[in-house]
């Protein structure tokens, strides 16, 4: 798993670098365009997590993520096609669902293997990842200094082979065990409770209402900082795929290291606090880059790239506990697929409110940070009283010798 994950996020490295300026520049869209393609292949591609979850409680994990890769294989190449918006965004929203649900199964299948150890597990995961998006995001760089449409077509093109590589490595994959797929026979009692269920777990519904704003450092990457960088005078535009390998040579530095300070649950919690002093600095950095010349604008944007950089690496140590943590073992997969909506979401809500802040300016980039580190404390709080009525509604057990 650790080998698919270099190569899927080479791949999408080498197309996350430059899909706004793909189009922008090859297909001819406008700002408003690429984010509302943005927000709606992300809001279809919002059903892709709790399915994902769903199916893997009931299917063996591993086929279902080859079926994805291969979707995702075939959404991408697609995009080659057409310069037709209808159909960019069916593609889009395609690739869109397969990508959110084969990161939720993945999430699985690390939880399912790692076990207690699922926080360390975690963090050499997304080092070893964010490797692969470094060396994508450096070829999607040298690409640009040719930017012809042939380089950006090579460059998608890579992605989708990325995917079918993932779908053949993934078949060499033991499956995990899942306590949710066990064999029954004849002499084993008939369950007489029903697994949880996610969607009436208000406190895990809450919970994961707030992660969708703490998503948001994924819009700031991929649609923000690019969009931003754009259309600014001052910046140079081939900063932004630089900004990229930034971000993904500092989780391979430091996410490991700093995934020690959430091993448990208390310490993850604990990690909201710097978490929102990031997010306030990032947004603020934004603002900042815009109020000098080349050199002011670099700088700032660098900080808030470093910034969001660092949020991003304490929100996953944090959301990859509390998620886990709050998920009955019964029914594991079913709320880590509604966690993943969280995420899901974000790609819908995510591009609206970067550019949201672009169209607003300085003060919208503040705006923006400050918003997500309020989130940070308010779920603080929450998850903290969602613990305590966890641990006080346990039913007492009464312990048989047979």
């Amino acid at each position: 798993m650790l080998w698919i994950a270099l190569v899927d996020r080479t791949g999408s490295g080498l197309w996350a670098a430059v899909s706004v300026l793909y189009f922008t520049y090859v297909t001819g869209l406008s700002v408003a365009q690429v984010g509302t393609l943005a927000a709606i292949s992300g809001a279809i591609g919002i059903a892709g997590a709790p399915l994902g979850g769903r199916i893997a409680d009931r299917l063996p994990l591993t086929r279902v993520l080859i079926s994805l890769q291969i979707l995702r294989a075939l959404a991408s190449l697609a995009l080659l096609t057409t310069d037709n918006y209808a159909l960019l965004l069916a593609f889009s929203a395609a690739g869109s669902f397969g990508d959110r649900a084969a990161n939720v199964l993945t999430k699985l299948y690390a939880t399912r293997v790692a076990g207690p150890d699922r926080v360390r597990y975690q963090a050499v995961t997304r080092t070893v990842a964010n490797a692969g998006w470094a060396l994508g995001g450096l070829t999607a760089a040298a690409a640009l200094t040719i930017g012809t449409t042939t380089a950006y077509q090579w460059l998608l093109t890579g992605d989708a082979l990325s995917f079918v590589a993932a779908a053949f490595l993934t078949a060499r994959c033991a499956e995990p065990p899942s306590p949710t797929r066990t064999i029954a026979t004849s002499k084993d009692p008939a369950p007489t409770t029903r697994p949880a269920n996610p969607w009436r777990d208000r406190g895990y519904l809450a919970y994961v209402a707030t992660e969708t704003v703490l998503f948001l450092d994924d819009a700031v990457f991929k649609v923000g900082l690019p969009l931003w960088i754009a259309h600014s005078d001052q910046a140079p535009h081939g900063l932004a795929p630089l900004l990229m390998v930034l971000n993904n040579l500092m989780v391979v530095a430091l996410q490991v290291p700093l995934a020690r300070f959430g091993a448990t649950t208390a310490t993850a919690r604990s990690l909201l606090l710097p978490l929102s002093a990031a997010f306030a600095l990032g947004g603020v950095a934004m603002a900042l880059s815009a109020t000098g010349g080349a050199f002011t604008a670099t700088l700032f944007l660098t900080t808030s790239a470093v910034a969001f950089t660092v949020a991003e690496m304490l929100h996953a140590t944090v959301s990859w506990e509390l998620s886990a943590a709050l998920a009955p073992g019964t029914a594991q997969g079913a709320y880590l697929g509604v966690h993943g909506l969280a995420q899901s979401a974000q790609r819908s809500i995510g591009p609206l409110a970067v550019t949201a802040a672009i169209a607003t300016g300085p003060l919208g980039w503040t705006a923006f940070g400050a918003t997500i580190a309020v989130t940070c404390v308010f779920q603080h709080h929450l998850v903290r009283d969602q613990f305590s009525r966890t641990a006080l509604s346990v039913a007492p057990v009464t312990v048989s010798e047979h």
